[in-house]
């Protein structure tokens, strides 16, 4: 069983930066692929970034690939998304998610493990 617990949601304006941040429990972090999907109101949950545990190969969504960075340390059990040039369209719930030996898939159901989500919300 893994626990994770987003933070770094906020409130910014348009052209602004946020990061989060997703604390993972467990002793086995390195072995998992973490990802961010970001779900806005009446809408579908979406893919936004990934990274894969050992490579630490990443993956982009079109909609934040230049804007948005992931990254990962391991020492920490955390995963980081760095948002910048922030946009209203940006303004969604974000979820931090885990898969075992993942291999940084972009659709909602490789994912077992989810957090609590945080919101990220950009004026204009």
């Amino acid at each position: 069983q893994v626990q994770l617990v987003e933070s770094g949601g906020g409130l910014v304006q348009a052209g602004g930066s946020l990061r989060l941040s997703c604390v993972a429990s467990g002793r086995t972090f390195s072995t998992y692929a973490m990802a961010w999907f970001r779900q806005a109101p009446g809408k579908e949950r979406e893919f936004v970034s990934s990274i894969i545990g050992n490579s630490g190969s990443k993956y982009y969504s079109d909609s934040v690939k230049g804007r948005f960075t992931i990254s990962r340390d391991n020492a920490k059990n955390t995963v980081y998304l760095q948002m910048s040039s922030l946009k209203p369209d940006d303004t969604a719930v974000y979820y931090c998610a885990a898969q075992l030996y993942g291999r940084g898939a972009d659709y909602a159901s490789a994912y077992i493990y989810w957090g609590q989500g945080t919101q990220v919300t950009v004026s204009s």
